[in-house]
Formats: C-alpha cells, structure tokens, sequence
C-alpha cells in the first residue's frame, strides 16, 4: 500500500476531491467534508480516516493504530506504519469511513448526490498535480526516521 494505492480507492468513491491542505497532508473530501487523510512526506502518522465508535475502541487498541491527534474526539483513527492493517481491512475502513461522512451530510446535499447535481470529481489543477508528483517521489526516496 502506497499513496497512490489509497489515492485511487479514496478517488473511486462517489463524489470524491482531493486537495492539498495544511502544507503537505493530501485530504480527501466529499461536499466538502473530509472522509481520510494522507501525508506526502514520510512522517510519525501516515494515514488517518474516521471510523464508527465501536471500531475506534476496538482499533486503538492495536498496534500502529492511535487515536487520530486533533480528530480523536469525532473518533478518527491514524495509522503508525502501513503494516497496521492489510489492504483487504484498509480498503473496507476507509470506504466506512467515507459512508460515515456521507451519512452525516445535510439531507439536501444527500439527495443532491443521489440526483447528480452535485459536482463530482475533478482532474486536479495542473499545478496541484505537479506538487502532488512532487510529494510523492520525495515519498518513495525518504525513509521515515525512528
């Protein structure tokens, strides 16, 4: 699992953004509401997404998986080392967590969804998308530090 791998599963959800925030962190969005986060450089937590209160208890308690920092309280979760969960597990929590967001959408936006008068996924701007290839091989040549 790579950014590019999550990059394409976040992508592949209905209605999906991405956007550069807060510098370096690639965030994935749906009206406008935030359903996972990446980082672009190596860094202590690589990926955080939300997930139900009952899967929070259950998956802080593993190991590489900590309360996400600024986010725990709506019960996000962050990801240590991409070996914290196998690919198979990752891709049915980050699709929860996008139906998550979505479900807590105003009904209008939902409905508007539903109908196809929400804007879907757009190609990123050019210059998101250099900076973003940009990240990413800085990515492949860092190793994070311990």
């Amino acid at each position: 699992m790579d950014i590019d791998w999550i990059r394409d599963l976040c992508l592949s959800f209905p209605r999906t953004t991405e956007q550069i925030q807060w510098g370096d962190d690639l965030v994935f969005k749906v009206a406008g509401k935030i359903h996972a986060i990446t980082v672009l450089h190596p860094a202590k937590i690589w990926l955080c997404f939300k997930v139900s209160p009952e899967k929070f208890a259950e998956l802080t308690e593993r190991e590489g998986i900590i309360p996400a920092p600024y986010l725990a309280r709506a019960k996000w979760v962050a990801l240590e080392n991409k070996d914290a969960l196998s690919s198979d597990e990752l891709a049915l929590l980050l699709r929860e967590s996008y139906d998550l967001v979505v479900a807590k959408l105003p009904k209008k936006t939902r409905e508007a969804m539903a109908s196809g008068k929400l804007p879907g996924r757009r190609k990123p701007a050019k210059k998101h998308a250099a900076r973003l290839n940009s990240r990413k091989q800085l990515h492949k040549k860092k190793k994070p530090s311990r």
